[in-house]
């Protein structure tokens, strides 16, 4: 059996410039992801079967590893990188209902507070005619319809549809990467 986390931490070390894992681990960031639905990808600690793939990057020689499955990033013991690869898969779970045709809904299934912030934060939302040219107004009623307890109205439910079709699914298409086989 594989000692997978040996395997990590080698790899790590052997790619920073320090050669303590506690400090080792602070030296990186996640840079580019990819979504392998076929599994068939390896990290770099040799873990097999992989969905979800990371390349992380040294903040201080711009060495580059990948790639590298979630499980190991969260072996890097920062709350930093786990939020950032637990965005990434929520997005990968949207865009998948989306390639699958799903009926999308503003629903915690598919969407969640961090999500919507970091949406907005990354420029998903558009300034248009609709938003008066500022898209905080849409993220805030995003926000806001999200975290309603009654039903929508038909023309709160309209907008919530127009913000997924017309903003969030092109971003979608534009930002992730799937492998092709």
């Amino acid at each position: 059996m594989a000692n997978y986390k040996y395997s990590l931490i080698t790899e790590v070390i052997n790619n920073s410039i320090s050669d303590n894992w506690s400090e080792a681990v602070n030296e990186w960031s996640i840079v580019d992801s990819e979504l392998d639905e076929e599994l068939e990808s390896q990290c770099i600690c040799g873990k097999e079967n992989l969905k979800y793939l990371f390349t992380i990057r040294n903040d201080h020689n711009g060495k580059e590893l990948k790639p590298i499955g979630s499980s190991c990033i969260n072996k890097f013991e920062r709350e930093d990188l786990n939020e950032s690869t637990g965005i990434y898969i929520e997005l990968y779970k949207l865009l998948s209902a989306f390639e699958d045709k799903k009926y999308i809904e503003l629903s915690s299934d598919l969407f969640s507070r961090k999500l919507i912030k970091y949406l907005y934060e990354d420029d998903c939302f558009e300034a248009n005619e609709y938003n008066n040219y500022n898209p905080k107004n849409d993220h805030d009623f995003f926000l806001k319809m999200f975290n309603k307890r009654q039903p929508m109205t038909d023309n709160q439910d309209r907008k919530v549809k127009a913000i997924i079709m017309n903003s969030i699914r092109p971003y979608l298409k534009q930002k992730l990467k799937v492998k092709q086989h």
